[in-house]
């Protein structure tokens, strides 16, 4: 188990902890309207963005949780957050999730290369053996990036989570194994 969250960087990218001290930084990006469309989490307003990041850190405080706020390198300001969460220790099983940057970062790679930093990280330092990706089953542009990334689809959870707008979604669940990443 970890005691204090990472600073996991390379040329492009820099994910450090997101925190009360911080998280202002996302308020102008978080209030995009419709970015987290498919998720349950309401980011929109200065007040709910701070719980969410409450949250988050209260799970770091209980190990199911590594909140990060990533920084885009390139062009030198913050972009949006990421975490490793459902943390499993016993079993080395975690998901990557939590997951939104700024259209404006969106389709550039930035999202590739944090992925990349995360697993990297999960599988050779924090030695996990399976990370998961629960993606709301409309969301086709994440469902492509995981998938480029060698996860598989392993299912379908149905009509299992509700979304602000009360509609509740279909989630695909993906995995990928620590071998399978090796083989990169």
């Amino acid at each position: 188990m970890i005691t204090e969250i990472p600073i996991l960087e390379n040329d492009i990218v820099r994910l450090t902890a997101l925190t009360i001290a911080n998280y202002k930084e996302l308020i102008a990006i978080a209030s995009q309207k419709k970015l987290v469309q498919y998720s349950p989490t309401d980011i929109e307003t200065p007040a709910s963005l701070k719980a969410y990041v409450e949250t988050a850190i209260q799970q770091f405080d209980a190990k199911t949780s590594i909140p990060f706020i990533v920084f885009d390198k390139r062009l030198q300001t913050y972009a949006g957050v990421t975490r490793f969460m459902n943390i499993d220790w016993k079993n080395k099983v975690m998901h990557i999730g939590s997951t939104w940057i700024g259209r404006e970062f969106q389709g550039n790679g930035l999202n590739t290369q944090m992925k990349h930093l995360m697993l990297n990280y999960a599988f050779n330092e924090l030695v996990f053996e399976k990370i998961e990706f629960r993606i709301d089953e409309r969301n086709i542009q994440s469902r492509k990036a995981v998938e480029k990334l060698g996860c598989t689809l392993e299912g379908v959870l149905r009509q299992n989570v509700y979304l602000l707008d009360g509609f509740k979604r279909n989630t695909c669940c993906y995995g990928l194994l620590k071998d399978e990443w090796s083989l990169k």
